[in-house]
């Protein structure tokens, strides 16, 4: 049960798997301004309150850590740190493209994680796109699901994860097994970098604090036109989601 909690809490990504911050805004504008999709949420009681206690700690606890972080880690080393993960997260990207049929990205994958690990300094440079433009196809088990034409099911918001569903809450779990920096399927899969639910802790606190000092900020300019901020950041969510997976 412990190894369950620490996994929920501070596994990926605010808005969960690879759907991020920097995804969603990214296509905030473009998304907020299309038809609003009715969600399913009989959990709105909760989710408002999940939302609240996110909003505080996004506020009050992260972006002041990632800014501390940013002043004292130079940049150079944060983008080297991102790389690292990027790359490390490749056996989730690869399956997934592979489950969706998409030989020639999964190909592409491939190549960008043996060119990274081998001439990048093990992930810690990124020649595949700095020299040969490969590009990056993120992919996760959510987006899988959602291809093969599993509903979004209701909505939930994540302690610390943020907005969330049925479907992507399913995909994030089964993510969690193949993925190197987590405890779960460790007998299974013998890549897993942490030896316990400590050092996988650490490990993530470490993604994402460094994710988020690249832009400390875009939370607060994301949520600054809110009148309400839960369904705010739920029909956010609930797009770019629907958007990845039509792409």
């Amino acid at each position: 049960m412990k190894k369950i909690i620490f996994i929920l809490l501070f596994t990926l990504v605010s808005f969960a798997n690879e759907a991020n911050t920097n995804d969603i805004s990214d296509e905030f504008d473009s998304e907020f301004a299309s038809k609003t999709k009715e969600v399913f949420d009989p959990l709105s009681g909760y989710n408002r309150v999940m939302t609240s206690f996110n909003d505080k700690f996004y506020i009050y606890v992260l972006a002041p850590t990632a800014r501390g972080y940013a002043y004292v880690v130079p940049e150079t080393a944060r983008i080297g740190i991102d790389n690292f993960f990027t790359n490390l997260f490749f056996p989730i990207r690869f399956t997934n493209n592979l489950l969706q049929l998409k030989f020639q990205n999964a190909s592409e994958e491939l190549g960008r994680f043996l060119m990274n690990t081998i001439w990048g300094l093990g992930g810690f440079m990124d020649p595949a796109t700095n020299e040969l433009d490969m590009k990056i196809h993120k992919e996760d088990f959510g987006q899988t699901l959602g291809f093969y034409g599993v509903g979004e099911g209701f909505h939930i918001v994540l302690p610390f994860l943020g907005p969330s569903n049925l479907r992507d809450l399913t995909g994030l779990v089964a993510g969690e097994i193949i993925s190197p920096t987590s405890t779960m399927g460790e007998h299974t899969f013998k890549y897993k970098i942490p030896n316990n639910t400590l050092e996988e802790f650490g490990l993530v606190s470490l993604y994402k604090v460094n994710e988020f000092s690249f832009n400390p900020n875009q939370y607060e300019i994301i949520k600054k036109d809110a009148l309400d901020l839960y369904p705010f950041l739920r029909d956010i969510y609930t797009q770019s989601r629907q958007k990845q997976i039509e792409e």
